[in-house]
Order: structure tokens, then sequence, then C-alpha cells
């Protein structure tokens, strides 16, 4: 077994390997999220950046693989550290002690792999059209898919936005808890700056939840709409 395995395996590994693959998943959420903003500026600014990424050709397969590889990381070191934690303390015990460790803390687990079921949906639903395959064959004017046109139909239906919509609440408490640590792990601790990381943590995902959640609403309200 290599030293990179053995390593991994311990609670410390695990740790900074969870901490280091997070920060490039936040990037990767931050910008996913100003991207999907581009709805707003209508369906010319949407349709071009997804051409755009179809553009980058190879390239964007390197960097899907990449991003894979950086998730599966993540969540393997997230449940090799929830393992070790079970096994440090194999009974549970008769009182729990919660007032260091937040909903957030103690659920990140939970909320992770609920966020990675919506991911293979989302996946499904818009990028790969298994679902929803009449989506593919949107093109706009141009001759380009109209993925203007896809978002606004896909969030017309309240039981998708309803999904999405617990997902990416889900993805707020998931890094409220996440960001802040992230830190900690990295060695980033002092008391003069601790209560500015606890609350870049909630501040971050507060808004990159509401971010996303304007989307699906503005369509179900009628603020967005098909030309």
């Amino acid at each position: 077994m290599s030293r990179f395995a053995l390593w991994f395996q311990t609670s410390i590994g695990a740790k900074l390997v969870m901490a280091v693959t997070g920060i490039f998943l936040f990037l990767f959420v931050v910008g996913h999220l100003l991207g999907n903003l581009l709805i707003f500026a209508g369906p010319e600014a949407t349709n071009a950046y997804a051409q755009g990424l179809k553009n980058l050709g190879a390239l964007l397969w390197v960097v899907r693989v990449g991003l894979l590889v950086v998730f599966l990381l993540h969540v393997g070191s997230a449940l090799r550290l929830w393992r070790l934690n079970q096994a440090a303390r194999p009974e549970a015990y008769g009182v729990t002690n919660a007032i260091e460790a937040t909903m957030a803390s103690r659920s990140i687990v939970l909320t992770g792999l609920v966020v990675l079921a919506f991911i293979v949906y989302h996946l499904l639903h818009f990028t790969l059209g298994v679902t929803n395959p009449e989506y593919l064959q949107y093109l706009d004017p141009k001759g380009r898919l109209d993925v203007y046109r896809m978002v606004l139909t896909g969030f017309s239906s309240a039981a998708v936005s309803g999904a999405y919509a617990v997902a990416v609440i889900l993805l707020g408490v998931h890094l409220s808890h996440g960001v802040s640590s992230l830190f900690q792990t990295l060695g980033i601790n002092h008391p003069g700056y601790n209560n500015f990381i606890k609350r870049l943590g909630s501040i971050s995902a507060v808004l990159i939840a509401a971010g996303f959640l304007s989307i699906p609403l503005a369509v179900l309200s009628g603020l967005l709409k098909l030309p």
C-alpha cells in the first residue's frame, strides 16, 4: 500500500484531503452560480455562455473529469472520516452534548449525500438529457442549444423547482459548516478572526443558496419568461 493510501486512512489525512478538495468544489460552485445567473441577462447571454463552454471541446472534458476526481476524493474522505469517528465511539452517548456542535456540523455527511444524489439527477435532467431528451432538441435562432428555454421549461414544473430548492438549501447548510471548518483544518485559526471565519461560512452559504434559488423562483413567479 502506498504512503498516500496509508496517510489518507488517518483522520488527519482525510480532513486535509476533504479541505483541499472542498476549496476546489467551492470555487466551482461559485463559478457555476455566476454562469447560471446569466439567465437574468436573457437568452443571448445564456446561450452564448453555454456555447462558449461547448467550444472548449476536449478541454471541457478534462475539466469535467478533474472535477469528478476531486468530488470523489471529497466524498471518499468525508465517509472515511465519518467511519473513523464512529469507530472511536462505537457506543452511542447516553447524553448528547450539542453545545459546540451545530446542526450543520452534525448533518454534514447527510447533507453532502443528499446534494450528491441531486447532482446526479441534475446532470441527467439538464446536461445529459436522460430524463427529458427533448431538451437537447431545443435550438435558438443561431442554431445553438437553447439553454435558456431548457432552464425555463424545466423550472416551470413545481416538482422540479421544489426538489432543486431543497437541494440548494441543503447545499447551503453543508457549506455553512464546510467553509468555516476548512480554515481550521488548514491551520488558519486565530482568536482574532475566528468569529469572522464562522460568519464567512454562514454568509457565503446564504448568498450561494439564495443565488441558486432565485432562478426557479423567478421562473415560477413569471419574472423570467420565454420570448
